[in-house]
């Protein structure tokens, strides 16, 4: 795969200060264009690579320069995309594509309670491309009707009261309120947050976006935070990679013969 990056600077006369901010941008273009060729061709051999069966690129990419996540979460092959990142889910092809962890497993934690998706009112507080985006998607292609919420919504208390289904991802700590939740909702929170905490060896505590506490006074179903959502994006995570190994006519019969 070749990757080509080209950065061309227009330079009149040949001032020393100019030059030395022209060699210091390009060495910066430089560093960015070895940083991307580097990740795109290692996924590009485990694309490859018929040992390996499911390939994840952990988002945020934490680099002290500027990557391009689209570029290098596209590069991943579909047919190992057990993380979802590669999608056909907003087009609403849910039986031909990995669904993104995490909102897979909210849907099954909204299963588990026995409420019925379809005709409810859901809001998705968040909009990221991991959680909220196809979490809005999910949600709609199962018959919910869906509002997404963030940090530009302006009557957030508002909005978060219609809710019958309330899912939050927004990554602020504690911030939806009890008060603000619809008596009976399902309160799904995607939040991991750390808060100081004087109490704990760590100085510092995990909570959710959701403040657990008096929301849980006012849901008729709560995840808790750690300890919810996220064993479950785990075990989503497992069941697309065991997908690929297990064809799936003996995962039904391996399901069925246990009841």
């Amino acid at each position: 795969m070749a990757i080509f990056n080209c950065l061309c600077v227009s330079q009149v006369g040949d001032r020393d200060d100019s030059n030395l901010y022209i060699s210091t941008k390009l060495k910066a273009a430089a560093e960015v264009t070895n940083i991307h060729t580097l990740v795109l061709q290692s996924i590009m051999s485990v694309n490859e690579n018929a040992c390996v069966h499911g390939l994840i690129v952990q988002l945020p990419l934490d680099s002290a320069n500027c990557i391009d996540t689209e570029l290098v979460t596209n590069a991943v092959s579909s047919q190992k995309d057990v993380d979802g990142s590669v999608s056909k889910l907003s087009r609403g092809d849910l039986n031909d594509c990995f669904i993104p962890c995490t909102p897979n497993g909210c849907m099954e934690l909204i299963r588990q309670t026995g409420v019925f998706v379809a005709g409810k009112h859901a809001v998705v507080i968040g909009r990221s491309k991991i959680v909220g985006a196809p979490m809005h998607d999910l949600l709609l292609w199962n018959h919910a009707t869906v509002t997404t919420c963030h940090s530009k919504t302006p009557d957030l208390p508002e909005q978060v009261g219609r809710a019958d289904i309330l899912v939050v991802g927004a990554g602020r700590a504690e911030m939806v309120r009890g008060e603000w939740v619809k008596e009976g909702a399902v309160v799904i929170d995607c939040g991991i947050n750390h808060v100081p905490d004087d109490t704990r060896p760590s100085g510092k505590r995990v909570v959710g976006d959701v403040h657990y506490s008096s929301a849980s006074q006012r849901a008729g179903y709560i995840t808790p935070v750690p300890g919810g959502v996220g064993p479950m994006t785990v075990a989503m995570l497992m069941e697309n990679q065991n997908s690929l190994i297990i064809p799936k006519e003996i995962m039904w019969v391996a399901a069925t013969s246990r009841q």
